[in-house]
């Protein structure tokens, strides 16, 4: 299991909520909900939460004036991404001027809600922590020169911690093999083989004691670094799933 997120979702709309709650509760996360936003200020004031999830049309307070009160009022700093029926820059502008950091239009499809809250969760993390680098269970301190994957400690070459920091700041993207040397080494690549030596040394530490690689190797090109798919059957969702899973307004 990756890290538990905390998630607060204010919405007035009982099927947006149950949607919500169903496929996030299987991923691990918890969530509190308010259907309004007087009750949903007092809960982001009240508790710690990872992400809040803000609609924009609401009852006793609307989520503009809400955002715009946590922000101001309250310097709370909480990640949040508007929700919002409306599809329209000047939309987009005032949601960002309240200060919400993303924002996604309903119909949303659940899949790109969940990449969305990981990618601003991660960004937090990085600004009050820029020396941790977290990718699903894995985890990197720059400044202790540590690494861990699931709680357990990796025991890393100097050469091998600089390839994994590559790849986790790049996840989930390829690092091509010419990025890596170049960055590793320089001008001065010991030998043709030297990286995949020192990958297949880094694989034994990263993957080798754990059901699931996190290490691809793309044939050609280079290296890549995705989380470990620990998810339950039950809430694995296919690219072909997604248009199942989008949220409509009723």
């Amino acid at each position: 299991m990756g890290m538990m997120y905390k998630i607060l979702i204010i919405e007035d709309n009982p099927d947006i909520v149950a949607n919500v709650y169903a496929f996030f509760e299987a991923q691990g996360y918890e969530l509190d909900n308010a259907h309004n936003g007087v009750s949903g200020l007092e809960l982001a004031i009240a508790n710690r939460y990872d992400v809040i999830l803000l609609d924009v049309m609401l009852p006793g307070m609307n989520g503009t004036k809400l955002c715009q009160t946590l922000r101001a009022e309250h310097h709370n700093k909480t990640p949040i991404i508007m929700l919002t029926a409306r599809d329209t820059v000047s939309d987009k502008v005032i949601g960002f001027e309240s200060g919400a950091d993303d924002y996604v239009v309903k119909p949303f499809s659940l899949v790109e809600l969940d990449a969305r809250i990981k990618a601003l969760i991660r960004r937090d993390q990085n600004e009050h922590f820029p020396h941790l680098l977290q990718v699903g269970e894995l985890q990197l301190d720059t400044e202790r020169r540590t690494a861990t994957r699931a709680g357990h400690a990796l025991r890393l070459t100097p050469t091998g911690f600089k390839i994994l920091q590559l790849l986790m700041n790049a996840a989930p993207n390829v690092v091509t093999k010419a990025e890596i040397e170049d960055k590793v080494w320089g001008r001065d690549i010991p030998d043709s083989d030297a990286l995949r030596t020192h990958v297949h040394t880094l694989r034994a530490q990263v993957d080798k004691p754990f059901s699931q690689p996190m290490i691809t190797t793309l044939a050609g090109i280079g290296y890549q670094l995705g989380a470990a798919d620990n998810t339950p059957d039950a809430a694995r969702v296919s690219s072909n799933d997604v248009v199942n899973d989008t949220v409509t307004e009723p």
